[in-house]
């Protein structure tokens, strides 16, 4: 059985997408065990709480240094075994000292066709660029912002003049592209 723990910050739409697919066994031979979020509003919360699954709020602003921030994150992790991070719409820039310790198995959902598009603002910059062109992209995470190696990707034209209809097609490839990735990945580990 693969435990996955996943981090958000805000909404926790992918959070609820990852736990209906491993609940549905669309991701097969896994668990969510564990929610962390860095923001004590994040909504992502209360869909934890609905869906039963633990749940932590770690406030970074307790912390000196984004290392001891994430030594806490991975002292509250460890007791769960986690074999995968899923972040889903989580807004910190992890360190080395997550990345060392769960190296090649932490992966991000990015909504642009990386390698265009890096940052917190993919959609809005590629819709601003004038890309009929839109997608969606999971990879792992890397030291270097959304450059790691790519898992998946999904493509789709968009002739629309909407920003918001825009970011809801993209959340709607994110929850089916997401769940695909995840099973590649814990397919990969299983080899």
């Amino acid at each position: 059985m693969t435990n996955i723990a996943i981090f958000a910050s805000g909404n926790g739409t992918n959070f609820e997408a990852i736990v209906n697919a491993v609940n549905n066994k669309i991701i097969k031979n896994a668990v969510v065990s564990i929610l962390i979020v860095d923001r004590h509003k994040a909504y992502a919360i209360e869909r934890a709480k609905k869906l039963n699954i633990p749940y932590v709020y770690v406030n970074a602003t307790k912390f000196n240094t984004r290392e001891e921030y994430e030594n806490e994150i991975i002292n509250i992790l460890k007791p769960y075994n986690i074999d995968i991070i899923c972040l889903a719409g989580y807004m910190k820039i992890l360190t080395h000292v997550l990345l060392d310790e769960y190296e090649n198995r932490i992966i991000n959902i990015h909504p642009a066709l990386l390698p265009s598009f890096k940052g917190a603002h993919g959609i809005k910059d590629a819709f601003d660029y004038g890309c009929k062109v839109f997608g969606v992209t999971v990879h792992y995470v890397s030291s270097e912002l959304d450059s790691g190696k790519i898992i998946a990707q999904r493509a789709f034209e968009y002739y629309g003049n909407s920003l918001d209809d825009l970011e809801t097609k993209i959340h709607s490839v994110e929850h089916i592209l997401y769940p695909e990735a995840i099973n590649m990945v814990i397919e990969e580990k299983q080899k």
